[in-house]
């Protein structure tokens, strides 16, 4: 009886009806597919590094987890990050020392692993790489903008109370005096030293030839092997293979994701949106370089690179 007095509507209840089970039904099957683990084969845990290396919480953690995982044959870490804070990486470095001694850990770089990147790759048992992985950067570097000729043409008068007589050191209001620039670069002289150590340390090498090319500068992954900075050249899928056969695996290796994201069919919508609108519009712009340090970190030490 609805549907002849008010066929138009009756109409648009039923597709909405069907969009809707239909979508309920693909979100269930891709969350399906997406929480799956292929059966079969023992494993090997990839936890991913990306993006600036800002906190340690989650690598840390994965790296326990999978530690303490029985299951868990092997681990690869999967780094694409261009750096970060000094803290940071020398705690993910650490944990990765520790992991080491139970079970066999190699890093696999991807786009690029460079500076701090490289620090917690320094730690693993071997590291892969791309031909043309970016990759290096062994420095420090601790760096701010000075806006006194600013502040003085528009007539600001910054006013500071401190404590002593470096607690402002490396303000941006006005000119660093020699002392400061050398207490500055005495810290920054500490903190690399400290890089130089631990890259000798994880990757048995001798301090001086570590120091050699531990001037900042970046490298290929061809480049990098060379000067045994890494062991080989592959992509994923072979880091995870060699760690799998170096921790004794002689069949099918299953690789399993520290963090494994949940399907949303929305998200999915979503992402592809902006992977085009960044495809299209913004990669293109971005293609003279490349800006690794985020903003508002001018003040910290990190370990960072540039082109």
């Amino acid at each position: 009886m609805f549907s002849r007095r008010h066929p138009f509507l009756y109409f648009i209840l039923v597709f909405s009806a069907i969009i809707a089970g239909t979508l309920i039904i693909m979100s269930m099957l891709f969350s399906i597919r997406a929480g799956r683990v292929d059966a079969g084969g023992e494993k090997v845990g990839i936890i991913e590094i990306t993006g600036v290396i800002a906190d340690s919480k989650a690598a840390i953690e994965d790296l326990k987890k999978f530690r303490e995982d029985d299951s868990i044959k092997a681990i690869v870490l999967r780094i694409n990050s261009p750096g970060g804070a000094v803290g940071p990486s020398q705690e993910i470095f650490r944990e990765v020392r520790k992991t080491v001694t139970s079970k066999k850990v190699v890093a696999s770089m991807g786009s690029i692993a460079a500076s701090g990147g490289y620090y917690v790759a320094a730690g693993s048992d071997g590291i892969v790489a791309n031909p043309g992985t970016i990759t290096g950067s062994i420095g420090v570097i601790v760096g701010y903008t000075n806006f006194e000729e600013i502040f003085n043409k528009i007539g600001l008068v910054p006013v500071v109370i401190k404590s002593g007589a470096y607690k402002d050191m490396a303000s941006p209001v006005r000119e660093m005096t020699d002392d400061e620039r050398k207490i500055l670069q005495n810290f920054v002289n500490k903190i690399h030293d400290q890089f130089i150590r631990d890259v000798a340390t994880g990757r048995s090498m001798v301090l001086t030839q570590v120091a050699s090319f531990a001037d900042g500068r970046i490298f290929s992954g061809e480049e990098a092997q060379s000067l045994g900075l890494i062991d080989r050249l592959g992509n994923l899928e072979d880091a995870v293979e060699w760690a799998g056969r170096m921790a004794g695996i002689k069949g099918k290796i299953t690789s399993v994701y520290a963090r494994e994201k949940k399907f949303s069919l929305l998200e999915y919508i979503m992402d592809s949106s902006v992977e085009d609108l960044a495809n299209r519009i913004i990669y293109p712009c971005l293609q003279g370089g490349f800006i690794y340090r985020p903003n508002g970190a001018q003040d910290l030490p990190v370990f960072t690179t540039k082109p």
